[in-house]
């Protein structure tokens, strides 16, 4: 949680009740026009859609995008938010986007009915270690750049990149917003863009409305058993790989080196099994 009572943007519960609500169109449109390189047209009817994605098979698994977006021209955009590093992000919104590309054609297949189908995902960590670049666009192209089809698009936006310094771009500022974690950055945002304002507004009433809050608080509390249930499956994994390293006679230095249990633990679990 933010200081001074301001919910947390990073949530995705947060998230999708700022931007994936019919109440919320200009705030979610001035945030894609600070990512996108569509036509301005594109703007003119902007429909929140169902983030549900649909099967193609019996057995598949259900995607449930954080918000799901579709254009006047039928442009598909899903914005998600990642706080914590996921295991196969990159993989999962390839999945995605295919299952975008494939939800618009029926039966009867046309494929010139098809229409661009978009990714943006924010991380408040580092995705991509190869550039300093918080914003990064990629599509199906050669070593030289030259595009096969831009039928699919991804847009990654690193917070944790985003220099201190502002760099003039739109994209800067809803990014610091999504960043900032106490009121005086909020109102310090706020100041540069009315839309930004208009956002910095509806989080406070967010913040301020107590059913959002307990689902936040829920939402905290959940993550935090996972992250201490992980711990835990960690910790057993390390104290039966140290048992079976003192049964085959390795000294304790050598079992907290292959472990990174301390010499008290190592020690506690020889005792145990002998």
């Amino acid at each position: 949680m933010t200081d001074n009572n301001f919910l947390s943007p990073k949530s995705d519960i947060i998230f999708k009740l700022l931007f994936g609500d019919e109440k919320s169109i200009e705030i979610l449109t001035d945030f894609l026009k600070a990512v996108l390189d569509i036509p301005e047209s594109d703007y003119e009817d902007v429909t929140i859609v169902d983030p549900h994605l649909l099967r193609q098979h019996e057995g598949d698994k259900l995607g449930i995008l954080d918000v799901k977006v579709k254009t006047k021209s039928k442009k598909i955009i899903d914005i998600e938010i990642q706080v914590k590093p996921k295991p196969n992000l990159e993989k999962r919104v390839v999945l995605y986007l295919s299952k975008m590309v494939a939800e618009q054609v029926g039966a009867g297949i046309d494929y010139s009915k098809i229409q661009r189908a978009i990714s943006i995902i924010i991380t408040d960590y580092t995705l991509k270690s190869n550039n300093n670049k918080y914003h990064n666009r990629f599509s199906l192209a050669d070593e030289t750049g030259e595009q096969f089809t831009d039928i699919l698009e991804v847009n990654t936006l690193e917070l944790s990149k985003l220099p201190e310094t502002e760099d003039g771009t739109l994209l800067w500022e809803w990014m610091k917003f999504l960043k900032s974690e106490s009121k005086e950055e909020f109102d310090m945002i706020a100041e540069r863009n009315p839309v930004i304002n208009k956002a910095v507004v509806r989080l406070a009433e967010l913040s301020q409305d107590e059913r959002t809050r307990m689902l936040y608080e829920s939402r905290q509390m959940l993550e935090w058993d996972i992250d201490i249930g992980k711990q835990a499956a960690r910790q057993d994994e390390r104290y039966t790989i140290a048992r079976n390293a003192i049964r085959k006679n390795m000294s304790i230095v050598d079992v907290m080196d292959i472990t990174g249990l301390t010499f008290e633990e190592v020690e506690a679990l020889q005792n145990a099994d002998f």
